[in-house]
C-alpha cells in the first residue's frame, strides 16, 4: 500500500486541514500519516483560535514518519510561521522526500488569516524550492505572482510567473468568480486546462485541502502529474455533485469535503 504524509493544521470541525487530508487519502486508497503544525478551534463560520506546535516538535513528528514509514508523497497545508516552514523544508530536503505537493494556505474559506506575514518569504524561498507542485487559488496566486487575475488569460500569465519565479509546477485553481471552476496546470513550461462546470453547492469548506491531498495520493500511486490532477478533479466533482450537507443550517458553509470518503471509485 502506498503512503502519503500530510503536514498541516488540525481542523476541529473536521472539514478541512489534517482531517480532510486523511479522509481524502484513505478514500484514494493510500495509507495516510500526519505531522501537525497547529491546532485550531474552528468551524465553517470561522477560526476562533490557533495554537502552534514548536518547531522542534514538528521536526520530531516528521522524523518519526520518515524513519519508519517512508512516504511515497507529501502534501503540505497550513504552516503558520516562518520557523515551522523552515523546519518542514529542511526535513523534507534532508530525507530527499518525493512527490511534494504544496497547498499554500494563507486564508481560510471563511476569511480567517492562517499564515503570518513573516512566513510568506520562507514559503517562497524554502518550501517551494523542494515542491513538485504548488496549488494556489486565485487570491493566493495573485500574492505569489504579484499579478492581478481577472480572466482566464490572466490565470495563464500568473501561472507562468509562479513557475518561472519559484521553479515548481503550478495548479492554479479557478473559481473565485473567474470561470466555471476550470483549473490550470502549468507544468514544465506547458499549459493544460482541466475544465469543469461550477457546481452550485455551498459545502466548499476544505475543498482546497481535499484536491491537493488527492493529487498527492495519485502521485504516490505512480500516476503522472497530469493524470493525478485529472483523477483528483473528477473525484472532487463527484463529491460536490452529491450535494451532501451536515449541521442544522446555522452556518453559511456546511462540510462537504469531510464526507468525500463516501465516493471512492
Amino acid at each position: 500500500m502506498k503512503t502519503v504524509l500530510t503536514i498541516a493544521g488540525s481542523d476541529s470541525s473536521g472539514g478541512a486541514g489534517i482531517q480532510a487530508d486523511i479522509k481524502t487519502m484513505i478514500s484514494n486508497g493510500v495509507y495516510a500519516m500526519s505531522a501537525i503544525t497547529a491546532l485550531t478551534a474552528q468551524n465553517t463560520l470561522g477560526v476562533d483560535a490557533i495554537s502552534e506546535v514548536s518547531p522542534d516538535f514538528l521536526s520530531k513528528q516528521i522524523d518519526s514518519v520518515f524513519t519508519d514509514i517512508y512516504p511515497d508523497a507529501v502534501k503540505t497545508g497550513m504552516i503558520p510561521t516562518a520557523e515551522l516552514i523552515s523546519v518542514t523544508a529542511e526535513r523534507l530536503r534532508f530525507y530527499k522526500a518525493k512527490n511534494i505537493v504544496v497547498d499554500p494556505v494563507m486564508v481560510s474559506t471563511s476569511g480567517s488569516k492562517l499564515m503570518k506575514d513573516s512566513a510568506f518569504e520562507m514559503l517562497c524561498t524554502k518550501l517551494l524550492a523542494v515542491a513538485q507542485l504548488v496549488t494556489p487559488n486565485i487570491p493566493e496566486a495573485q500574492v505569489l505572482s504579484d499579478f492581478e487575475i481577472k480572466s482566464a488569460d490572466d490565470m495563464q500569465t500568473a501561472a507562468r510567473i509562479i513557475y518561472e519565479r519559484y521553479g515548481c509546477n503550478v495548479l492554479l485553481k479557478g473559481g473565485h468568480s473567474i470561470n466555471d471552476a476550470n483549473d490550470l496546470l502549468y507544468m514544465n513550461g506547458t499549459l493544460r486546462w482541466y475544465r469543469t462546470q461550477r457546481i452550485d453547492n455551498p459545502n466548499t469548506h476544505g475543498t482546497g485541502c481535499t484536491l491537493s491531498s488527492a493529487v498527492a495520493s495519485n502521485l504516490a500511486k505512480g500516476y503522472s502529474l497530469g493524470e493525478s490532477v485529472k483523477r483528483s478533479k473528477n473525484y472532487i466533482s463527484v463529491a460536490l455533485s452529491a450535494m451532501l450537507d451536515l449541521g442544522n443550517g446555522s452556518g453559511p458553509l456546511h462540510h462537504g469535503a469531510g464526507l468525500f470518503g463516501e465516493f471512492t471509485k
